[in-house]
């Protein structure tokens, strides 16, 4: 998988590389603890996919510039603090396996840092006059908060429909994605029906993206390190699950809704359930829509001429749904 991260890499080897120093510098702070975390931020980083998409979005329209390095920034530092707060919200001592800031530096630092990310990804905007980067950015982190409540809200009472976890989704993981798109594209002066068009690439993207990590939760822990049926045991009802007990018999809907609500932590009723997903068609129900995510994207991209960019992007397309992490 590494190498296939690397091919995607290639039309934009030397962004990526000057990037980084960039996003470091955007972090900076005369804070002493601060630019310790922020120093740890970057030593600790992942495969950095987003500001690809903003750099291969940027390139398959344009060019590359110091706007384009902004919104990268912005998107990262937006990310990254998501993350802060997701390891916070979820108690979780380990991100990328390495400790998360949480579990070296305490929930109140984390928080802060957060913080401070979030209002150095405005800032970075306003201090540029970036005013429709910064619009896209508060849109995104209002869109990615309502997801995150709405889930929880409805994770209560375990009432989620199909559509509402495409809308779940949509927020909560494909409008970051969609926002790397449509930075890229405006980084370049597009006009408003070609930002449009990146950014619904990007919400295709993003919806397969976040369906292939619910499929996770059904297939072997071998390769995210992540238990099967974690989903099931913190009652989150994703597609592969809405889907069988949509098409269940009322009395196995009763008895499989009982081991969501009441059962979830029984190893014996979870592994059933799985089993039942499976049998019943719920993974391949979910493999085919993401499909169809994945296709809805490709279209978009086809519509663009032939280029080692837009090559990129379709190697892009193929990672999200195949990757094993």
């Amino acid at each position: 998988m590494a190498n296939i991260v690397e091919e995607i890499k290639r039309p934009i080897n030397e962004e990526m590389k000057l990037f980084e120093q960039k996003f470091y510098e955007s972090m900076q702070s005369k804070v002493a603890l601060l630019d310790k975390v922020t120093r740890f931020i970057v030593t600790t980083k992942g495969k950095q996919m987003r500001p690809m998409f903003v750099f291969l979005c940027a390139k398959l329209i344009g060019n590359v510039n110091e706007k384009t390095y902004r919104g990268a920034s912005m998107i990262e530092l937006i990310h990254t603090a998501t993350l802060v707060h997701d390891d916070v919200v979820d108690e979780s001592f380990k991100r990328r396996n390495f400790f998360s800031i949480n579990a070296l530096w305490k929930n109140k630092i984390a928080v802060l840092v957060g913080d401070f990310l979030l209002s150095k990804a405005v800032l970075l905007s306003t201090d540029h006059k970036d005013y429709d980067l910064l619009s896209v950015i508060s849109r995104t982190i209002r869109e990615m908060s309502e997801g995150e409540l709405l889930q929880l809200e409805k994770a209560r009472k375990l009432d989620i429909t199909e559509d509402v976890y495409y809308e779940i989704i949509r927020q909560k993981t494909a409008t970051l994605i969609a926002a790397c798109c449509e930075i890229g594209a405006l980084s370049n002066d597009a006009d408003e029906n070609l930002a449009k068009k990146m950014m619904q690439f990007g919400t295709y993207t993003g919806m397969a993206f976040q369906i292939k990590d619910d499929l996770f939760d059904y297939l072997s822990s071998n390769f995210i390190g992540k238990p099967v049926g974690i989903d099931i045991k913190e009652q989150k009802m994703t597609l592969p699950l809405i889907h069988t007990l949509k098409i269940a018999s009322e009395a196995d809907r009763k008895y499989y809704f009982n081991t969501i609500k009441r059962y979830n932590n029984d190893q014996k009723r979870v592994k059933e359930l799985i089993a039942f997903v499976k049998s019943s068609g719920g993974l391949d129900y979910a493999i085919q829509v993401m499909k169809d995510f994945q296709q809805k994207a490709k279209n978009i991209l086809d519509e663009f001429p032939d280029s080692e960019v837009r090559k990129s992007l379709h190697t892009m397309l193929d990672y999200v749904i195949e990757r094993k992490f």
